[in-house]
């Protein structure tokens, strides 16, 4: 059974992943919550302010400790190991995570969408990677499970906008804000220019949506008890998504999140869906996007 600290971060962290994991069968749920718990402490060393920088290069630390057999009694780490031995997880993903992490440390701004798209590796795909590994999917379905991460982590940065500028952090790249004559994603400055900030908002949420595109065709090779709780949580990015493209100002205004109850009823019409179509995506198209603005 999965420690209750574990439990705790992953239940405090997200609503969304928490509550969507439920429906995985008891050992995968424990698999899952041990993942999200690692991913999660890393990160909320960064996510805070101020920062803690040493706090995080100690939980680094920890990490090689435990990867050569050393553990210490953190049992968010030792969990960890113990399922990325079992899982056959890469160490280079693990890397390239802590790498992102560490990118929140030193960098507060990307130039490019490229660049960008660096930290997003680290930071998302290779958690669907991570998360592919704990369902044991076959390797055709990595790709998908790395444009999945990418997805999510993409509307996370727009629904967090303005919770990432008061860190003095700014994701988006400011050659994407100046095809827009934007500045930066302050309020003051969205609020001079509405149409502008409007606009820049759907062409972001555009960039999700053709990353989901690929991400939900690897939903074929997802077992159905599997896909139940994936298919949900990528269903309540979507609802996020198209929340956020009707009045991209909702940003300024709250935390845009699905309740739980609509998590679970998702989950539960999911459920129903998949009895025929264990494969069936579901999502919204790209063309429909156009009529939210």
């Amino acid at each position: 059974m999965v420690d209750s600290r574990i439990r705790s971060i992953f239940k405090k962290g997200s609503k969304t992943y928490f509550y969507s994991t439920h429906f995985f069968p008891k050992h995968v749920k424990e698999d899952v919550s041990v993942l999200y718990g690692f991913v999660r402490k890393a990160d909320d060393f960064v996510d805070t302010i101020p920062q803690q920088v040493q706090g995080f290069m100690d939980f680094k630390a920890r990490y090689a400790r435990a990867l050569s057999g050393k553990t210490k009694g953190d049992i968010v780490i030792d969990s960890f190991v113990d399922l990325m031995r079992r899982k056959s997880f890469e160490k280079s993903w693990v890397k390239a995570f802590l790498r992102s992490m560490e990118d929140d440390i030193t960098i507060s701004s990307y130039g490019t969408l490229k660049a960008l798209e660096r930290y997003l590796y680290g930071s998302s795909e290779v958690v669907g990677l991570m998360m592919a590994k704990v369902m044991d999917l076959p390797e055709e379905s990595h790709v998908a499970a790395r444009y999945l991460g990418k997805a999510m982590q993409y509307i996370n940065f727009i629904r967090d906008i303005q919770e990432d500028l008061g860190l003095g952090r700014a994701y988006f790249p400011r050659d994407e804000l100046s095809k827009f004559g934007l500045d930066s994603l302050a309020e003051e400055e969205a609020s001079a220019k509405p149409r502008a900030f409007r606009e820049f908002v759907n062409a972001q949420v555009a960039i999700y949506f053709s990353w989901l595109e690929p991400a939900e065709e690897g939903f074929k090779y997802i077992p159905r008890q599997y896909l139940i709780p994936i298919k949900t949580a990528s269903d309540m990015y979507q609802w996020t998504a198209r929340k956020i493209a009707r009045d991209p100002f909702i940003i300024y205004r709250r935390k845009v999140k699905p309740s739980i109850s609509r998590i679970v009823y998702t989950a539960m019409r999911t459920a129903v869906a998949t009895r025929s179509h264990p494969g069936l995506p579901g999502s919204v198209s790209l063309p429909q996007i156009a009529t939210m603005h």
